[in-house]
């Protein structure tokens, strides 16, 4: 098939009547050969036609705006998305799934077969990825978040905002306002969080979902604790391709070795592979055109414990700085303790540990676990962070092994040994300062910053014990931030700026 035009398409078939019979714009040229006129109409009367290859007209129409240039893999996806109605984008995180959503919505808008759309995302990442990708890749669209109390997001989804985005339990308080708005396309990220169809959020949503609705579903792991997890996304985007009961798909893909464990059958990749189509997939390493390594922040809040507590400690703060000068020292230990809260646990004058509620960072750490099929690096600064943070991973069933500063130099040789050359563990939990040189952790494509390091050295020597030789996949460097303090120990490090050097002016900033 090849481009004669700019507004046909030469097509070289075994029966050109048949594409004629369907588009009148069409006719026979020659042998085998059939032209037909390129539109988002005849694309996808061609792609029902189950001819191969076919583009759409947004290569050929469309000036791609915002801030960056796509990736060619990019173009591709949102030509795909474009020509389905309901389809998956699994590809994997950090190809940039996002700007080829956010592009192909964008062209339906213009050619007028989407006016509102709809994005339903983790908490984490309602600002800090997609209104943040919204402004660089269309900010000619007005954008909104549904967040907050009930009147609020009913104010936002009632409103004139063209892309609205909320977070999975958010829909259900405002799910008949959403049903009356006219969202004509609802994409929703990292789905693995409607695998199970018998969960309300999964209900809620299959009921909102009209004949004519565009449904986009994200997720670079679509099955990957399980193949039976196909089954709740496969129900959404295409039922036609699972069964109507779950046992009976379950019975396709697993088979039962013993009276409480499953084991997945030799054709169950097979199964789900036909489950999720029509599908879209980029690995990394395909990607030959995406930067080494990728930077992205997830917003994490504070818990209400945590939040209550902050506030108090940076009242006293501010108290003990009134009419003294803050030194060095003071400056940088209590900096320490608001970045220590932010991650869950504060040393107390006496010694002891004092933990809070870590439930919404914990959450959105798992999140960007599960979204790689790869290895994960964790870096938390504080010891005390480090025990909550594995004590909870080991717990969900995640492989985790812990590299700080009191591990052995023969058990940590023989941890990175293993986390480098054999499956588990699949986590590994460091401390920054305890592995920030010298090592080779090319086996994680994702690392995570529980919380930020004051040292610009240690910040991006730790990352690069992922971006090396021997990586062959692009990276993507994930920081959670839950606090001001956080985020502004992190601006200093995007702008190459030591914090140590500079800590009295940060302080007084934070105290301001």
């Amino acid at each position: 098939m090849e481009v004669i035009n700019n507004k046909a398409l030469l097509l070289r078939l075994k029966e050109p009547h048949r594409v004629t019979a369907v588009i009148p714009k069409s006719k026979v040229v020659g042998q085998n050969q059939v032209v037909v006129h390129w539109g988002l109409d005849e694309a996808q009367v061609l792609k029902n036609l189950r001819i191969k290859d076919v583009p759409s007209p947004i290569l050929r129409d469309y000036d791609w705006p915002g801030l960056h240039k796509p990736f060619d893999h990019q173009k591709t996806s949102a030509s795909f998305l474009t020509l389905h109605k309901r389809a998956f984008c699994l590809s994997e995180q950090g190809t940039g799934k996002t700007g080829s959503v956010i592009w192909a919505a964008d062209y339906l808008m213009r050619q007028g077969r989407v006016r509102r759309v709809l994005v339903v995302c983790p908490l984490s990442i309602m600002d800090s990825a997609w209104r943040a990708d919204l402004f660089k890749f269309a900010m000619h669209r007005h954008v909104d978040i549904a967040h907050g109390n009930a009147e609020k997001r009913r104010e936002v989804i009632n409103g004139t905002a063209e892309f609205v985005i909320i977070n999975y339990d958010g829909v259900e308080v405002v799910v008949n306002d959403i049903e009356k708005a006219g969202f004509d396309l609802i994409v929703v990220d990292e789905a693995n969080a409607y695998k199970n169809a018998q969960t309300k959020r999964w209900k809620i949503l299959n009921a909102m979902l009209r004949p004519d609705t565009w449904l986009w579903m994200l997720t670079g792991t679509p099955a990957a604790q399980s193949p039976a997890d196909a089954y709740g996304l496969a129900k959404l985007v295409n039922p036609n391709n699972v069964p109507r009961f779950f046992t009976t798909f379950k019975d396709m893909v697993m088979y039962k070795a013993g009276q409480f464990r499953w084991v997945p059958k030799p054709s169950a990749t097979q199964t789900v592979y036909k489950a999720l189509q029509p599908a879209i997939r980029f690995t990394k390493a395909e990607c030959l055109d995406l930067p080494e390594m990728t930077y992205v922040s997830r917003q994490v809040a504070l818990t209400a414990q945590q939040e209550k507590y902050y506030k108090l400690m940076k009242k006293q703060m501010i108290i003990e700085a009134g009419g003294e000068e803050i030194t060095a020292v003071n400056a940088a230990v209590n900096l320490s303790k608001l970045l220590q809260l932010s991650c869950g646990a504060v040393y107390a004058d006496t010694g002891e540990t004092i933990e809070f509620d870590i439930k919404n960072r914990y959450a959105v750490l798992k999140e960007v676990i599960d979204e790689t099929d790869k290895k994960v690096l964790v870096f938390a600064p504080f010891k005390n962070a480090i025990e909550l943070i594995t004590n909870k991973l080991r717990a969900d069933g995640y492989e985790t092994e812990v590299i700080q500063g009191d591990v052995p130099a023969g058990k940590r040789a023989e941890i990175f040994r293993n986390f480098q050359d054999t499956p588990s563990p699949r986590v590994l939990v460091i401390q920054p300062q305890s592995a920030s040189h010298g090592v080779t952790l090319t086996a994680a494509d994702t690392v995570v910053w529980w919380g930020p390091t004051s040292s610009l050295e240690t910040y991006e020597q730790a990352n690069a014990r992922v971006h090396r030789a021997g990586q062959r996949h692009p990276t993507t460097v994930v920081r959670l931030i839950g606090s001001n303090a956080e985020r502004h120990v992190y601006q200093m490090l995007d702008t190459k700026k030591d914090v140590h050097t500079q800590v009295v002016d940060l302080y007084k900033r934070l105290l301001d």
